[in-house]
Parts: structure tokens; sequence; C-alpha cells
């Protein structure tokens, strides 16, 4: 069988030669010919971002991998369960099926892995916002703390994209 594998990590201060290394691993294992890998350091949350995850939506109809092996599901998105069932759905529509080495229930054929695609995709959801819920809780702590104000950091030194708003769309 081809694979490819999909590796992300959320920030750049993660490592991505981990899941790179066990996945390789993992193929190896179980006689898989690794034909391309997908990586990014990119945020599973905002669309537009992923984009190693859209080249390989779009070489998948090209039949250049029969399988995608990916760390944990939650490395596809997070937003939840419609989305990695999109995902999911998409890909199998063109003969491509998604493994996952933390869960290894995905291999299974039918429509319980369809309810535990459903229900792992909920649960990175629900981590997701639950972090942000926390990160939230801590800066306004902070704000408090400070007397309004959050205390000086060092300066962010990553080039950030300006977003400029979409312009009003008017039907007559």
């Amino acid at each position: 069988m081809k694979a490819a594998l999909y590796i992300r990590c959320s920030t750049d201060s993660q490592e991505l030669a981990n899941q790179r290394l066990a996945l390789e691993a993992w193929a190896q294992r179980r006689s898989f010919e690794v034909v391309a890998c997908y990586a990014e350091s990119a945020s599973a949350w905002v669309n537009g971002h992923q984009k190693e995850l859209a080249r390989l939506l779009q070489d998948a109809p090209k039949g250049k991998f029969d399988t995608v092996l990916v760390w944990a599901l939650d490395r596809l998105s997070r937003q939840g369960a419609l989305t990695i069932l999109s995902l999911v759905n998409r890909l199998q529509r063109c003969g491509v099926r998604v493994f996952s080495y933390q869960e290894s229930w995905t291999e299974a054929p039918g429509e319980l892995a369809d309810l535990l695609y459903s229900i792992v995709a909920w649960v990175a959801n629900f981590e997701s916002k639950r972090l942000s819920e926390r990160t939230k809780a801590g800066l306004a702590r902070s704000r408090a703390q400070a007397g309004g104000r959050l205390p000086a950091r060092g300066k962010d030194k990553r080039k950030r994209k300006r977003r400029t708003p979409k312009p009003a769309v008017w039907e007559s």
C-alpha cells in the first residue's frame, strides 16, 4: 500500500519530527510504502492555514496514495465531528483510508468507525475549547492583578499577515 503521512503541530515551538519518526516506523512495520509527507505547523482551528492538508486533499484523487497515516485524528482538525467526518469521507470517496496511530479503531470497517470518528472529533473540539477558556481566564486574572492592563512582555518577532475585511456585497 502507498501511504502519505500527514503531520501537524499547532505552533512552531512544537516538534514535527516526533510524529514523523513514529509514523514512518509504523508504516515500515505494516509494509506501507511512504510516498509523501505533508507537514505543517499551523492551527487546526483557523481555516486556510492548513496549506499542507489542502495539498493532500488535492493529491488524493490523483491516486498518489491509498492510505493517509496521522498521529491522531485531532491533527486533521479541532473543529468538531462534522469537519473530521467530512475530511475522512472526502478521502474515502477518493479510495483513500485514514489510519490513526493513536486510535487503532480507525482501521475498523463499517458504521462503528463512523460513530467513533464522531466521538473522537467531539472530544478534540471540546478539549480545544476548554484550553481556550483556561487561557482566557488566565489572561483575565493577569489583567485584574495588573490593574486592567497585561504586564509588558517581549516583542513578538513572528511576522504576521494582516487580515483585511472583505468588502460588503450588496445585491439589488
